[in-house]
């Protein structure tokens, strides 16, 4: 049966989600349960692009991302893939019309990926774009269910999120992305030398995101509303850490959230969007 068919695609973008982010797992799991195989299924697209690029060292990553792309296309004009994370894409990008302009977006960052290693502030601000921004507009567009209005009125408070989301990333993992990589996403910083203005201006900016991130969250439908905010408090919170976290030791190691305190975060952010005091 097709509905076998398409309920198994699902439930594999979702053991993708589970096995490699606790925390979006744990976002995706306050969402109101008709949103739950849509946004596991974009995650399963995104993830797997991503890992093209970061991790198949011994493999051709141009050839395969240039596949992973053609049949990305070809799914979603078919309407169907044997390849269950493009199949479970598709039947989401169809249904709720996820434009075409995202995606390749999306896949245009993933090849920045492939070449380019340091980054002027106009491809800093396209690969954001592409790599995060887009994500939580075709996110955006799955809880606004067809209400263009709403898309419209919440489209840039989304993308905002997802800026704030990826330079908190870039933070995170500046060890890896510089010194297994060879990469550095923020625009003339010299990690050799980082300045105290070098800092400053890289928190104002994604204090800034946040800020403007939280007016959309607020006004999300309900079924969103608490997935989202517990993702966004769950960021706001790795910011802070990082904040406090000195050069030298985010150098040396990658920033987490425990496990305990991920949960603590649930519990308050659920009292929080009980008593309407997001």
């Amino acid at each position: 049966m097709k509905e076998l068919f398409d309920r198994t695609t699902f439930e594999c973008s979702k053991l993708i989600t589970n096995n490699y982010s606790t925390s979006f797992s744990l976002g995706i799991k306050t969402l109101e349960e008709k949103f739950h195989f849509p946004i596991y299924s974009i995650y399963g697209f995104v993830r797997y692009a991503d890992e093209i690029v970061d991790t198949f060292h011994d493999y051709d990553k141009k050839a395969l991302l240039s596949k992973f792309k053609s049949e990305t296309y070809t799914a979603i004009n078919e309407k169907i893939s044997l390849n269950p994370v493009l199949h479970s894409f598709q039947l989401v990008v169809n249904q709720y019309r996820i434009e075409e302009e995202l995606i390749e977006a999306f896949l245009y960052s993933m090849e920045m990926d492939l070449e380019q290693k340091t980054f002027g502030q106009l491809d800093y601000e396209k690969y954001i774009y592409g790599s995060a921004e887009v994500v939580g507009l075709m996110c955006l567009r799955v809880f606004c269910e067809g209400n263009n209005k709403m898309y419209q009125d919440l489209k840039e408070p989304a993308r905002h999120l997802g800026s704030a989301f990826q330079k908190v990333n870039f933070l995170r993992d500046i060890k890896d992305d510089y010194q297994h990589r060879g990469r550095i996403y923020f625009p003339k910083l010299n990690l050799e030398n980082i300045t105290s203005d070098d800092k400053n201006a890289i928190f104002t900016d994604i204090e800034n995101d946040f800020a403007k991130a939280h007016h959309g969250i607020i006004n999300l439908p309900k079924g969103a509303k608490l997935g989202v905010y517990l993702a966004y408090i769950y960021y706001l919170n790795l910011f802070k850490k990082i904040k406090k976290t000195s050069v030298n030791t985010l150098m040396e190691r990658r920033i987490r959230i425990p496990n305990f305190n991920k949960y603590m975060m649930l519990m308050t952010s659920y009292f929080r969007y009980r008593f309407n005091s997001l």
